[in-house]
Formats: structure tokens, sequence, C-alpha cells
């Protein structure tokens, strides 16, 4: 079977998307995204989106999101913005777009400039229910120990539609295979039932933060949307920056903006482009 696609990447977190508007998701999309996903060996991408028929009658389109493991995802705050820079380039020409998604509820994006996207991620939680989380309080979880990979963690635990667990570093971030040593071991901690997404960050300057990631399902990727917010609301939690501040979360695929306002809802700011389409055999 050939299948059309088109890889579109938010500051180097790449992701192959179907246009399925008319299809609906396919019953293979999984399997699809373990194996198009291969760097080296196929396409190569952080995962699978499709774009798909909207849940309710005022959206645009839903997002359905896969990892490179297959498994099927909560949230992608870069991958949404693509998904709306894609409607916005195949015909769907307005500022304003409204998104579905199967378990985050609906997302509203808005055009801030060429191929640049601000997306409301919604409200952010720190309770252990919303994560999930277990054995670690009811939250808010903040600061709180973790024994992962031989050693004692700070860690702060945050829900932006999918869960997270952000470690602060007074060094770099790690990379390599340190990341991979300590990402695994968290992101697979008893803690987290249905695993979990980490981020070690570190303040880089004024209202900056640096940061490195490694994702359930998927490993190191370059940026990650909901961990750069879930990066910003435990830094501002900390009371380390005021709400109703932009703060820029660099990544090593670029950088982010992200927004904590009064009510708990969370504005995530940064690029969205095509990077080429292709077909593949499936």
């Amino acid at each position: 079977m050939q299948l059309k696609f088109t890889k579109m990447q938010g500051a180097g977190n790449d992701y192959i998307y179907l246009d399925c508007r008319q299809s609906g998701v396919p019953a293979e999309a999984g399997r699809w995204a373990a194996e198009l996903s291969r760097r080296r060996f196929s396409v190569g991408a952080d995962g699978l989106i499709c774009i798909a028929p909207p849940l309710l009658a005022d959206a645009d389109a839903t997002m359905v999101m896969f990892n490179a493991d297959g498994s099927e995802g909560a949230m992608c705050g870069n991958g949404i913005r693509c998904v709306a820079e894609y409607l916005y380039t195949h015909g769907v020409q307005k500022e304003l777009i409204e998104l579905d998604t199967r378990r985050a509820g609906r997302k509203t994006l808005y055009r801030v400039g060429p191929h640049v996207w601000r997306a409301g991620m919604g409200r952010f939680s720190a309770r252990a229910a919303d994560l999930p989380a277990v054995g670690l309080g009811a939250g808010p979880l903040l600061d709180i120990p973790l024994a992962a990979a031989g050693r004692s963690w700070k860690v702060s635990c945050i829900s932006m539609g999918n869960p997270h667990c952000v470690v602060f570093c007074r060094e770099a971030p790690p990379t390599g295979a340190v990341l991979a040593r300590w990402g695994e071991a968290l992101a697979c901690h008893p803690a987290f039932p249905e695993g979990v997404n980490v981020e070690f960050v570190q303040e880089a300057g004024p209202r900056t933060l640096a940061a490195t990631v490694w994702e359930r399902g998927s490993g190191a990727t370059l940026a990650c949307g909901t961990g750069a917010c879930a990066a910003v609301v435990a830094w501002t939690l900390a009371g380390n920056c005021p709400r109703g501040c932009e703060v820029s979360v660099r990544l090593p695929g670029g950088a982010l903006q992200v927004c904590v306002l009064e009510d708990d809802t969370v504005l995530l700011s940064g690029p969205a482009q095509t990077a080429f389409e292709g077909v593949v055999t499936v």
C-alpha cells in the first residue's frame, strides 16, 4: 500500500502527518507509527499524527497522535501547532483554529506569524490523580523526593493533559547516554503507572530555561511542547517567575515560549514547519 504523508517539525520535534479527514484514523496507525518512525531504517520521526475529522461539529479537525513505539499519546504541544499549520496551508486559512484531541480536550490555536502558532494548552494540574501518580501523596506534587537510577531526586509532577516529571538541575541538563539512563529510570518509575515524560531543566538567564527531554514512548526528543509548559509551570509555582510573564525554554531543537496565566491555563508559542512530503510503502 502506498501511503502519502507530510513530515513536519516544531523546534525539531518531528512527526509524520497523515491527512485522515475523509477516511478517519486507520486501524493500522499505531503499527505504522512504530515502523515508519525508525530513523535510518524508514522515514524517521518522533511518532505519527493523524489529522482526523472533528469530534465536535464546531472544531476544524482532531489530532490523534502515536508515539514512536506505536502507543497512542495523549497530547503534543509541538504536534498540535503543526496540525494547525497543515490545515492553514491546505485550505483552512483562518487565524484561529479549533482542534479536538481524544484524551486532552479542545485546544485553540492562534496564528501569530508565518509558520508560528500559539496554542492554548488548557489548565495544568499538580494533583496525583490527574497524572496519575501513586505513593507520592495527593499533591500538589512539587519538589517531591523520589529515588531512581541509584540516586535521590527532587521532582515536580505536572499534568498538561499528559504527565510530566520535572527535575531542576544546577548543572547543564543531561544529554546522550546519561539522559537515556536517568530519563528511562524516571519515566518507568512505579510511582507513574502509565509512565511519565521527564524534563531536566536549568535556569539559563532571566526568564529563560534550558531543558532536555525524555518522552515516554519516544525516548530523547529535540523538543517537547507540553514538557516546556510543565517546566515553566513548575518554575512558576516555585516562585521563580510571576504569572503572565513569557518564559523562553531552550531545547536542543530550538526555543519555545511559555506563559502561565492567573487562571492556571498555559499558552505555548513556537514554530511549526513542513520539512517535506512523500510517499512510503506500508
